[in-house]
Parts: structure tokens; sequence; C-alpha cells
């Protein structure tokens, strides 16, 4: 078996939480950290942007007026609002088997792990193999509206959105599983032509993505409702990486020079207007 380093890191900023991916990718390209599984959260609540998103996608007003911060990713992909939900990043070097043969590959094996991870969940999921999405989609700023291959679904609304980037210092991937609350507070933080528009872009989100409490609330008739916290999903994860890449994992925590590139990175980049208002 592989052994690899989990990491638990407390709910943070979007901005240190961009920029400890970056920096464990770094230590993993000098040899000097694991392969590693980081289970994470966000506070205050984030919006994320794609590596090449315009920032005028961005209601900057409405997402102060939350109280939500905005992040850019290194990954591609679309616009996410971290809030109520469990995140993971996978981090480890092009060589390493779980991660090796390309982006399709590495992702569909991923996919596997985490299908595995939320069926204990006693969700009824699925993996989806989608073509590209139509054209008419290209320029949707949600992400979780717009379908990928091997993504992971519920009636075939998405539940899991990831994104990777494969760069010369190793591989990194990362993404979401909402566990509860309202999906479309995200088009609260987007720039829409009227609110109307508005509107029919949340209508569209419901119709096309989910979250853990919806899925298990579905056809319950319960004041109490149901949900899943945010340890039992990270236990999940965890349990599903090991029974299906045959990985073992060793707890562990951020190095000494770990955390002092990831304070770097947040000056330098992901806190800096430079890099997240650049496109």
């Amino acid at each position: 078996m592989t052994t690899w380093r989990l990491l638990y890191t407390p709910p943070s900023t979007g901005a240190w939480n961009m920029a400890v991916d970056e920096s464990i990718l770094e230590h993993i390209h000098r040899g000097e950290s694991q392969p590693t599984l980081r289970l994470y959260s966000w506070n205050p609540p984030c919006l994320s942007l794609g590596h090449a998103q315009s920032f005028k996608d961005v209601d900057i007003d409405r997402l102060k007026s939350h109280g939500w911060e905005v992040v850019r990713r290194v990954t591609g992909g679309r616009a996410i609002l971290h809030t109520d939900e469990l995140t993971y990043s996978v981090t480890g070097s092009a060589e390493e088997p779980v991660l090796a043969g390309g982006v399709l590959e590495s992702y569909n094996r991923l996919s596997k792990a985490l299908l595995h991870a939320v069926r204990t969940l006693s969700l009824p999921v699925e993996v989806k193999e989608f073509s590209d999405a139509p054209a008419s989609q290209n320029l949707n700023p949600v992400c979780f509206e717009v379908p990928s291959t091997y993504e992971i679904t519920v009636d075939g609304k998405k539940l899991i959105g990831s994104a990777q980037a494969r760069k010369k210092e190793g591989v990194l991937q990362h993404g979401s599983l909402p566990l509860t609350g309202d999906l479309t507070r995200i088009c609260d933080a987007l720039i829409f032509e009227n609110e109307s528009a508005r509107q029919t872009a949340k209508e569209r989100l419901l119709a096309r993505a989910t979250t853990v409490s919806t899925v298990l609330n579905t056809g319950v008739k319960s004041a109490l409702g149901v949900g899943i916290d945010w340890e039992t999903a990270a236990q999940a994860f965890v349990r599903g990486f090991e029974a299906e890449l045959g990985i073992q994992f060793k707890r562990g925590e951020m190095s000494a020079s770990e955390v002092q590139r990831t304070e770097e990175l947040v000056k330098e980049k992901y806190a800096h207007p430079a890099w997240t208002e650049r496109v």
C-alpha cells in the first residue's frame, strides 16, 4: 500500500486555503512532503473563481454586504461559493500511480474514490460521463450548473464539483461536497443583467445541482430533517480513498516550512488584487 499524508486543517480564509494547496505542491516537488489528502472548510464563506474566469463576473458590493470573500484558484472551471461544505484537495507528483496518466485518467480514478465515499453516506450517487458542455454554457459563471466528465451526481443533479491542475511541480485536484444550505446563494455574489435573470439562474441551479441534506430529506417528512456533519463526511472520504485507491493514510500536520510558504503565498498572491483581479 502507498502511504499518503492526511491533513485536517481548521476553517480558514480563501486566500489561506488556496495558498496551503500550492505550498504543499511545491514541497512535494522538492521531495520534502508526501502525497497529501487535505480535508478542510472555509471561514468566512468565500467565492472562488476559476483560473481563467473573468473577475467581472463578481458583484463586489453584494459579496461584501454578505461578509463573503473572493479568491482565485489555480485550477480551472467556474465560480463556487464555499460554505456549509466539505472541501478536499489531493496533491502529489505526476508519477504517483493514483495521479499518473493525464487529467481524465487520474480524474476518473479519484472520482471512483469519491463515489465510494459518498455511497457510504447512504447517498444514491453515480458517476456520469459527459462530453463537453454545450456552447451556450461556456459563459456560465456558476460551476455547479455545468456538467463535467466523471462528475458525481444524484438523479442527474451534480453533487461534487472538482477541478484539476497539472503543473511542473505536480498535480493538484480539489473539490467540494455541499453538505447543507441554499446553493442559490452564489447567485447573490455574481453579476446578472437584472433581477429576473438572477432569479432564473437560481431556479436553473436548483434543477441541476443538489446538497447532501437535500438528497437525504427528499421524501422525508420530518421537522428535524436529516443531515451529515463535516466530521462524518470527512471520515467517509478517508475510507473511500483507502478502499478504492489502495492508499494507507498517516495523519500529519503541515511542516514549519509549508506554513511559512503558505503565509508568503497569501501575501504575494492569493490575497493580492494582482492575482485575484488579473482576468
